[in-house]
């Protein structure tokens, strides 16, 4: 990597409350796409890559129909249902341009839970037979997202003797961060410590402002190689390193997150994809100056915190409780734009856009001289991502 492509487009449909989007979501898609093109200022039917994850129900051949693309040569996927693929899928883009399989490669996601339901939602309900890893969760009442990473987070918590103030901490910024970003849904409404602590709990130890919100929408980004990113009129984001994939045994006993036998358990799974990528990068946390974490439950980022090298678990609520991921004078402030607690939940894919606009200096939440840009994928989730954008190649 180190550079060989960038991201030279960003765009995004508006970003809705579950079940407010007024069209479906191959539309909401179709317009991410078409504004990220346009961004780049390249015509949408220069696209001839499309890239996803999660198994996104917009497939390559349908969008490129749509949007009038001359010659689909290439599409590709990360693999696997969760938000564990964000900073995969730019893998995939990113070896597709330097192979040179595709020019101009569309990496994006489309969610409209008001259209398809909640994509958290438990839906298990009235099976009769639970076979994989399911096998290890269902019988047992675990069937929803927030009931397999509380496990994991309350174990994390007792261990490192952390507290609620940790998972707090990480809302409340969120939410700060989004009443400066008017495309945030929960722009307009701040949160405050009492609120945070006063709201219901969903399973402990997550609360609801613990939880990711339920959106309609979709975000994209237009990745082609450095040699052609020159020629674009935004600044280029180059991609740095990327990394995915997960330990020895992580998915044992439970699979897709829960790995309850995992030889590390409690871990969100992510040592291994930070040894790879600070490896890859040839740089280490101390250099980056920004980061968007996925939260899909407050103590999953606390624990991707931790694994990607910036606190010592032990450590990691003093070094949150001191400012440390804070607008504008934390050490490395999170999620910028909102993120999936406040901005919205497009499955992640809103980070890596907000990542490109601090490498530009477009924030709403600008952090001083972002050279590198990081971008951590569904903690928890398998196999695990991040990717680090730069500014210069």
């Amino acid at each position: 990597m180190r550079g060989t492509s960038a991201i030279v487009g960003i765009g995004e449909s508006t970003y809705y409350k579950a079940g407010a989007a007024t069209e479906s979501e191959f539309q909401l898609t179709c317009t991410a796409i078409r504004r990220a093109a346009e961004d780049a200022g390249i015509s949408v039917k220069d696209i001839d890559g499309f890239v996803s994850y999660a198994n996104d129900r917009n497939i390559p051949t349908r969008l490129a129909t749509a949007l009038g693309v001359r010659e689909l040569r290439f599409s590709g996927l990360a693999w696997d249902g969760g938000g564990n693929g964000v900073a995969g899928a730019l893998a995939v883009a990113d070896a597709a341009v330097t192979a040179g399989y595709a020019n101009y490669v569309v990496c994006y996601r489309g969610l409209a839970q008001g259209q398809f339901g909640r994509f958290g939602q438990a839906r298990e309900r009235g099976r009769m037979r639970a076979e994989g890893h399911e096998a290890f969760r269902i019988p047992f009442g675990v069937v929803a997202p927030a009931t397999w990473y509380a496990i994991i987070a309350r174990r994390f918590l007792y261990e490192h003797g952390t507290t609620e103030n940790s998972l707090a901490e990480i809302a409340l910024v969120s939410y700060d961060n989004a009443q400066r970003n008017p495309r945030a849904v929960r722009y307009g409404r701040p949160l405050t410590k009492e609120e945070y602590l006063r709201s219901r709990w969903i399973v402990e130890p997550f609360r609801l402002y613990d939880c990711c919100q339920e959106s309609d929408g979709a975000a994209a980004v237009i990745v082609t190689s450095a040699d052609r990113a020159r020629d674009h009129p935004k600044k280029p984001a180059y991609i740095w390193a990327a990394a995915q994939g997960m330990e020895y045994r992580g998915a044992a006993g439970g699979a897709f997150g829960a790995g309850y036998n995992d030889p590390e358990f409690p871990t969100a799974h992510l040592k291994v994809v930070a040894r790879q990528l600070w490896s890859r990068a040839g740089i280490g946390p101390q250099d980056v100056q920004v980061a968007q974490f996925y939260e899909n439950f407050t103590g999953m980022v606390v624990m991707a915190i931790c694994e990607l090298g910036f606190a010592d678990p032990d450590e990691v609520e003093d070094w949150l409780l001191a400012g440390n991921i804070r607008w504008p004078n934390g050490r490395l402030p999170i999620n910028t734009s909102g993120g999936n607690l406040a901005e919205a939940y497009i499955h992640g894919f809103e980070l890596v856009n907000e990542a490109v606009r601090q490498v530009r200096g477009e924030s709403t939440s600008q952090v001083d001289n972002v050279y590198y840009s990081l971008v951590v994928a569904g903690p928890g989730a398998l196999p695990a991502s991040a990717a680090i954008l730069s500014a210069e190649r």
